[in-house]
């Protein structure tokens, strides 16, 4: 009966790991076809992120209505995420199954991610370089940009572990946002260039009030300073400003160190006195601004449209807005004859098939969003920047920019600001390494911001003792001691299959039915060895 019950399991055992590998399976690595069969149907799907902006959706419609012109054999399916870590997340767990998306817009640090399995994303040297495909291909029925017009500081971000597994979509950094009026109102003049120590400054001395509690600048009873949106961000920057380690390109983990220390004592000592704090502590810094309740609004220079008291896209009632002058400026300096700034801002990927043909489909749609009329299109809804020489140095993007301030919304003043701020620093941008756990790092740089601004609140105490515990709890909330193992990054696999997951159930029941039968086999053999 044993036995029986055993062969059954063992075979129960067998069609589930087949069941199991199905969906999980390698792919082989992609090879271009020679030919696009103009006559086959292809149906692709892009992930793409929008901030719930309908002029942003409608680009995306007619870039791909524009398309399917040109390829009616080619049928593009959209599907619109207001989250970064949203398309991340359902890559991840559509990995295990072989059902991503043929592109989606996202990140190098999650892409870095997507790479453990096997063969996921497709490396795109190969067909850079088809003769007939490829950037400026002899077969390609549109002006697609060609390799040497993507602005290489972009294109190198694409870059993991020496191969290129993206191409990059739009280009942002961050900015800073000041309110002049006030910063005027206080005595001081606003440098070409911002410097910690000016903007800290300048912070503390706005936090002056009258005996009711009414502060001065403003006259309310509301007044943040300096809020910054992107922690991971401002930690980040610093700790390149001041040539301090973060991470390398082998993913070995530098974060904890004294200079991280001492940039979190300066946090803590202005949260202390209410001259700073951030996002996800209070909120929008964009909305306090323009409420006339902070200074300095450090945000990414996509975020402009919603920024100044004449802002096309508002977030706060007319009632609570105030009216001042909107300067832009870099984010804060330790060096101002060496700035230093993050690149930031969507890459497109794309995902291996089955059907090489299909993956020719998605390259050549992939090419058509770096087209002049989409980067150009896309870049004036926001204070985005193409990603091509060939749409920066057009006429049409150049007048773009010259008629900046004529009106609040394609040509609002602050935005064109934004746009050209990266325009002329790209020089001086820089991305960090990326690696399997990057993205995880990135986040465990902010979490030490928030924690830090969150005890000072909470009046704990906050010394050497404070940050040797931070570090710790942070290194272990991240898993970030596992990257040097080559462990995968927390989540980074997603859920397990039910098949996989019933494999596994299976396998224990298996092993615990051997061992029954071993035992009862002993006390067999055991009661035959007795004399009769």
């Amino acid at each position: 009966m044993i036995r029986k019950l055993l062969s059954l399991f063992f075979c129960l055992l067998f069609v589930l790991a087949l069941a199991g590998c199905h969906g999980s399976q390698g792919l082989d690595p992609f090879e271009a076809p020679e030919e696009f069969d103009l006559s086959k149907r292809c149906e692709i799907t892009f992930w793409a992120k929008n901030d719930t902006n309908k002029v942003q959706t409608k680009i995306y419609e007619k870039a791909i209505a524009d398309f399917e012109a040109l390829y009616p054999n080619i049928k593009v399916n959209m599907r619109l995420y207001t989250d970064y870590g949203k398309i991340y997340n359902d890559v991840i767990t559509n990995i295990s199954t072989n059902t991503t998306p043929n592109l989606c817009i996202s990140y190098p640090d999650h892409i870095a991610t997507y790479l453990t399995g096997s063969n996921v994303v497709v490396p795109l040297e190969d067909l850079f370089d088809h003769p007939k495909y490829g950037l400026g291909g002899s077969e390609v029925r549109f002006d697609a940009p060609k390799k040497e017009e993507i602005i290489p500081q972009f294109l190198r971000e694409c870059t993991i572990e020496g191969r290129t597994y993206a191409l990059p979509y739009m280009r942002s950094t961050e900015a800073c946002y000041i309110n002049k009026t006030y910063v005027e109102a206080l005595g001081y003049e606003i440098p070409e260039i911002l410097t910690w120590d000016y903007i800290w400054e300048v912070s503390e001395a706005a936090m002056q009030r009258d005996a009711d509690g009414t502060f001065l600048v403003n006259g309310q009873t509301i007044m943040i300073p300096f809020i910054y949106k992107s922690t991971d961000n401002m930690m980040i920057q610093m700790l390149r400003q001041k040539d301090a380690p973060y991470s390398n390109e082998q993913g070995e983990i530098a974060i904890f160190n004294d200079t991280t220390k001492e940039l979190l004592y300066t946090v803590a000592e202005h949260t202390k006195t209410g001259a700073f704090s951030t996002f996800k502590i209070d909120s929008y810094p964009g909305n306090f601004l323009n409420a006339g309740q902070c200074i300095f609004a450090v945000d990414s220079t996509a975020g402009a449209t919603w920024i100044g008291s004449k802002a096309p896209l508002l977030d706060i009632s007319e009632d609570k807005l105030v009216d001042f002058e909107t300067v832009v400026r870099p984010v804060p300096q330790f060096d101002p004859e060496h700035p230093k700034m993050i690149s930031q801002g969507p890459s497109i990927c794309m995902f291996n098939k089955r059907d090489p043909q299909q993956v020719l489909a998605s390259w050549l749609f992939l090419q058509y969003l770096l087209t002049n009329d989409v980067q150009i299109a896309y870049s004036e809804t926001e204070g985005y920047v193409p990603v091509t020489k060939k749409a920066q140095e057009s006429e049409e993007y150049r007048d773009y920019l010259s008629r900046c301030g004529e009106d609040t919304s394609e040509h609002y003043e602050v935005k064109i600001k934004a746009s050209e701020l990266l325009l002329s620093n790209t020089q001086y941008t820089f991305t960090t390494p990326v690696f399997n756990g990057s993205a995880s790092l990135r986040d465990a740089a902010g979490q030490m911001i928030e924690n830090t601004a969150k005890s000072v609140r909470r009046r704990q105490t906050i010394d050497d003792a404070y940050f040797e515990k931070l570090f710790t709890d942070v290194n272990a909330l991240y898993h970030l001691d596992q990257n040097d193992t080559g462990a995968i990054e927390k989540s980074s696999l997603g859920p397990l299959p039910k098949t996989a997951l019933t494999l596994l159930i299976v396998l224990g029941a298996v092993w615990v039915l051997i061992g029954v039968w071993a035992f009862f086999n002993l006390l067999r053999r055991k009661k035959a060895d007795l004399p009769h």
